[in-house]
């Protein structure tokens, strides 16, 4: 039976690897069936729910996904990739929240279609009843503006991944050459749709109107207009998807020891 370390990389492999699954689906579904990717993550779980083993293979994912949350909260918490704790380290350790706590709603939302708590996407957007739920509290505001504002500094952080390349020091050598143009094609996808969402939720919190509010489906939804750039963008998903497969073999993971597993601010 493998060590916990061992188990440790596993899980954040099957991690990235349920990443991947996930935006090739939902990249699949905008160029197929488009009526259906304004639903985002709802519509790929409700299409593999309806698969032979279908919630199997959902539960599948959920530990995937759910491996994936811990590695990036052990990121932010422990510093497990080693970034510091000086104002840089910080930074770079908290641009790990967002992910966790997106996938996290992912993965959730992945378990009650495992369970059969949820049967095909609602027509209402599960992110605009989120933000309308948010916007009634007392500080639902402000915090809804942080999300959105915490988007657009991802898609720049995207933008810089798919300029330089920088994400490759966490891969192995023994990869592919040509893995790297998956990742700048993949990351430069993202940086669109990540700003398309976070300037929508930027508008939501400002204007107090829910339905400014999109998810990652009704992101792409809005670039239907423009024509090719919606096939490009979609497409770039796809690629980053594909890249998440291959870079879940080849991802170079820190060796976690139980004494790594401690607060590590300050």
């Amino acid at each position: 039976m493998p060590d916990a370390p061992e188990q440790f990389s596993w899980l954040v492999r099957s991690g990235y690897a349920g990443r991947g699954v996930v935006y090739l689906l939902l990249g699949w579904l905008a160029l197929a069936t488009r009526a259906r990717v304004n639903a985002g993550n709802q519509a790929v779980f409700d299409m593999l729910q309806k698969m032979p083993l279908g919630r199997i293979v959902l539960g599948v994912l959920v530990v995937a996904l759910a491996g994936y949350v811990a590695f990036r909260l052990l990121c932010v918490v422990c510093d497990i990739e080693q970034r510091g704790s000086d104002a840089r380290g910080l930074f770079h350790r908290l641009a790990s929240l967002p992910s966790a706590v997106a996938y996290s709603i992912v993965a959730y939302s992945a378990l009650r279609f495992a369970l059969g708590l949820k049967h095909g996407a609602g027509a209402e957007s599960q992110t605009r009843a989120t933000v309308h739920t948010a916007l009634d509290w007392s500080m639902g505001k402000v915090a809804i503006g942080v999300v959105g504002a915490g988007f657009v500094v991802a898609a720049a952080m995207q933008v810089r991944q798919a300029a330089t390349g920088h994400f490759m020091h966490r891969v192995s050598g023994r990869a592919p050459a040509w893995v790297e143009a998956l990742g700048r094609i993949g990351f430069a996808a993202r940086a669109v749709v990540f700003a398309i969402v976070g300037w929508s939720l930027v508008r939501a919190a400002w204007w107090h109107h829910s339905s400014d509010a999109k998810g990652l489906g009704e992101a792409l939804v809005s670039l239907r207009s423009s024509g090719l750039l919606y096939t490009v963008v979609v497409i770039g998903l796809m690629v980053f998807g594909a890249f998440s497969l291959i870079v879940a073999r080849y991802l170079i993971i820190p060796r976690v020891e139980r004494q790594d597993l401690k607060p590590a601010f300050g």
